[in-house]
């Protein structure tokens, strides 16, 4: 039996995290696991009484915060696992998840990400995630499939490929680790599983969903649904995104697309919300990303 490695972070939501490791631990039958737990320099360290309460797992502390990705990687280096789940904290496991997704990549070796069915936690039969659209890189936009809709079943027993896996919940194989390495880091927050499935496509894997096994998410506790924070990732890492994927003139393209009508329709729309530290963040992102490389410093990271 394969052993699957079970990853989630912590940033200062120790009840939410609870929430997820009860579920892991009501739901999950899969008997070769093991469960990572990220503390990413939450503001009070709740290792002791996790470790108290969770004896049989693993818990990593970060004194610092490292973004998604950075507490992401932590936990990918210390895991053992053939196959590493990693899923938000702020989501709620189901039953046969794990059992679904490593028989996929266990027969379908060219699959290095897979991705569940997501739904959200607060209406639960209405659909999150089954899959994205291809990403237009001349304006870095592409879409979530089922997004909102009413789960009836009309996505049951897809399992094939998709444009990109949802960052909530992917599981990764270790041979893919190996050859294309760690999240890069840099994003920080948000992005950053695109550009891992993007690295992933060029060096040869396939991004696939189950929608036989599926998630529940808890959407935006970590940020909420807009915020300066927010405002700020979402547009420096979207620029960074194009910087490190698109080829020459898809990424000349989006760069005067970006300056001549995002930034104006943004600033527009900021001021008739009364929005005014938006505009900051907006111009703080296209800034970071005039005057920082794209290269990530994270250990063991492979451009």
């Amino acid at each position: 039996m394969n052993k699957v490695s079970i990853i989630t972070v912590n940033y200062n939501q120790t009840q939410v995290t609870d929430d997820l490791l009860n579920s892991i631990i009501k739901y999950n039958t899969y008997k070769e696991t093991e469960i990572i737990v990220v503390d990413n320099g939450s503001d009070i360290n709740s290792i002791p009484y996790w470790e108290e309460k969770y004896s049989n797992f693993i818990f990593i502390r970060s004194e610092r915060n490292l973004g998604f990705a950075g507490g992401n990687n932590l936990g990918i280096l210390s895991a053992t696992g053939d196959f590493l789940f990693l899923v938000n904290n702020d989501t709620i496991f189901t039953a046969n998840l794990i059992e679904t997704l490593v028989q996929t990549l266990f027969i379908n070796t060219e699959v290095g990400i897979i991705s569940p069915k997501l739904l959200y936690f607060d209406q639960p039969n209405v659909l999150q995630y089954v899959g994205y659209t291809e990403m237009n890189y001349y304006t870095a936009r592409n879409s979530c499939i089922g997004q909102y809709e009413i789960d009836n079943g009309q996505y049951d027993s897809f399992i094939g490929k998709t444009a990109f896996a949802h960052g909530a919940a992917m599981m990764v194989t270790r041979a893919f680790i190996n050859k294309v390495g760690l999240m890069a880091n840099i994003f920080f927050l948000y992005y950053e599983e695109l550009d891992w499935c993007d690295r992933a496509k060029r060096a040869g894997f396939e991004i696939w969903i189950n929608t036989n096994a599926s998630i529940y998410h808890k959407e935006s506790i970590s940020v909420g649904k807009k915020s300066a924070l927010k405002e700020y990732f979402m547009n420096r890492n979207r620029i960074l995104f194009i910087r490190r994927n698109a080829s020459f003139v898809p990424k000349m393209f989006f760069f005067f697309y970006f300056i001549i009508f995002v930034t104006p329709r943004n600033m527009l729309s900021y001021l008739k919300e009364n929005n005014f530290s938006y505009s900051k963040q907006l111009i703080r992102a296209i800034y970071w990303n005039f005057t920082n490389s794209v290269k990530s410093n994270f250990l063991g990271y492979r451009p």
